[in-house]
């Protein structure tokens, strides 16, 4: 990449990131590493990287708990880093604001189309569907101010929640198919695990219905996708 994109490998094991950290120079990547939770915070204060790479299991301050700290404050693109038993950990990751996981061993090319994906998905102000202010029913979804109100309170949303909701709001009362879904809000060249869909879909069910379990608003059309159902203003 010419541009020198940064990343922030955190991962405890030094021969690991020792070779992953030539492979990704290799690639054109500009290369910071942390070796357990408290320096990954410290690194990313210090070098602002674009993208992170983040082990789940770390010494001194877990990967989940480095990702909901940096999510109080950044938007950046966060892969969650696993090996084979802790898939699960990976996935309560997504809960916590990762964008996408992947599971050690991978090939370095598959993690490469991953981070080039979200990066192309990082925030920009041409991601918006609209920058207008739009009333779903109960659900108000402010584009510029990046803010979800339900029922009248400011509900928090990292930014796949908040991208997803707004794609499904600005088509209300339409199915949207899965494949389409994954390609607005995670890129055309996403190559990722389609239950993060599904957990993006679980959590934002918690946050904006009144019942979770028997979701009204957002609904599974079942083989085909997702419909949110609710009358939509725009302000």
């Amino acid at each position: 990449m010419s541009d020198r994109t940064s990343v922030l490998i955190v991962d405890d094991e030094r021969s690991f990131t020792d070779a992953l950290e030539v492979a990704l120079e290799r690639e054109g990547f500009r290369v910071h590493v942390a070796h357990d939770g408290v320096e990954a915070l410290d690194e990313f204060d210090l070098h602002h990287p674009d993208i992170v790479l983040l082990d789940v299991m770390l010494p001194r301050l877990s990967g989940i708990d480095v990702c909901r700290e940096l999510r109080l404050h950044s938007r950046v693109p966060i892969i969650m880093v696993s090996a084979k038993g802790e898939e699960v950990d990976a996935v309560v990751g997504l809960e916590v604001g990762a964008d996408d996981y992947v599971t050690k061993p991978y090939a370095l090319r598959e993690l490469v189309a991953r981070m080039r994906a979200a990066l192309r998905r990082a925030p920009r102000e041409s991601d918006s569907e609209s920058s207008a202010v739009v009333r779903a029913g109960d659900v108000v979804v402010d584009p510029e101010r990046h803010e979800v109100t339900v029922r009248g309170e400011l509900v928090e949303m990292t930014l796949k929640e908040f991208e997803l909701l707004q794609l499904l709001v600005a088509n209300a009362g339409r199915v949207l198919p899965r494949e389409q879904i994954l390609d607005r809000v995670w890129g055309l060249d996403y190559v990722g695990d389609t239950k993060t869909l599904d957990v993006h879909i679980r959590r934002l069910r918690a946050k904006v219905e009144q019942d979770a379990k028997s979701p009204r608003l957002i609904r599974t059309i079942r083989g085909l996708g997702y419909k949110f159902e609710a009358p939509v203003n725009v302000a």
